[in-house]
């Protein structure tokens, strides 16, 4: 899938571009059936809020099938090496998960300090492109983005261990509140099958969800071949080791899958 010249100025103007409902409902439910056996595992992967409840499954891609195609898909592949105009390679995969009435916060911050301090990755050549497998609300912690925050560069920021049981490299409420006065906030929003895909400069969070509507958003972290991370801190399951070209595979190869995947469900129900 190639951008356009829109989309592409859009990019560079705003730091993410928003796709409504681009994956087709059979996808996204196989996926959504995915991260139901996914989160209903106990693995060093997969980490639980505070009470228990799934917060993010890292590196699921290695052991499900769904997120397996998925991490190669040439729909969320093709974009990422157009604007890099290089090869690239899978830095991260996840699933986050915010739970009904009980998923916690993600406080405001950018990624990429966190790749450069954590895994040492030289420049901001890498950038999240993601699947909404859950309708994303207003009402139920929906990701917020400060646009244009990404021309900022990377900015100052601090460790945070103790607000939620995720640590990240988080901004002071004045450097946010500095952006906001003269970005504004949006929230992009839509029904499951959304893609959003944004700089890794970009300041974002989202508030808590007490909503009875879960809210699940599979990421890939796809990062330029010439920027591979030189010094990581993290495990391998967070900050990967192989820094081999992602090989695209073509959507019809999903769409088989969720065909078939589906079906099987569908008869497994009735």
């Amino acid at each position: 899938m190639k951008l356009s010249e829109q989309q592409l100025q859009e990019f560079d103007e705003l730091g993410y571009i928003f796709m409504p409902e681009a994956f087709p409902i059979a996808q996204v439910e196989a996926l959504r059936h995915a991260s139901n056996e996914i989160f209903s595992q106990e693995r060093p992967e997969i980490w639980r809020e505070k009470n228990g409840a799934p917060r993010t499954a890292f590196a699921c891609h290695q052991y499900s099938e769904a997120c397996s195609l998925l991490a190669s898909d040439e729909r969320l592949v093709e974009p990422v090496e157009q604007l890099f105009g290089e090869e690239v390679y899978l830095h991260q995969f996840k699933i986050n998960a915010k739970a009904a009435f009980t998923g916690e916060v993600w406080q405001w911050h950018q990624d990429f300090p966190t790749w450069h301090k954590d895994d040492g990755m030289p420049e901001p050549r890498a950038m999240n492109i993601a699947v909404f497998l859950d309708d994303v609300l207003p009402i139920n912690g929906p990701l917020m983005i400060v646009p244009r925050s990404h021309k900022a560069g990377a900015l100052e920021a601090s460790h945070d261990l103790q607000t939620t049981s995720y640590p990240l490299w988080t901004l002071d409420n004045q450097t946010v509140t500095d952006l906001v006065q003269n970005n504004s906030i949006l929230a992009p929003t839509g029904k499951a099958g959304g893609l959003l895909m944004f700089h890794g400069n970009i300041v974002h969070g989202s508030a808590g969800n007490i909503t009875p509507y879960p809210r699940r958003i599979v990421y890939l972290t796809l990062s330029a071949v010439s920027n591979a991370i030189q010094s990581p801190t993290r495990p391998d399951f967070i900050a990967h080791r192989d820094f081999t070209p992602v090989k695209k595979t073509s959507e019809r190869a999903f769409e088989a899958f969720a065909n078939k995947a589906v079906s099987a469900l569908f008869c497994t129900t009735n």
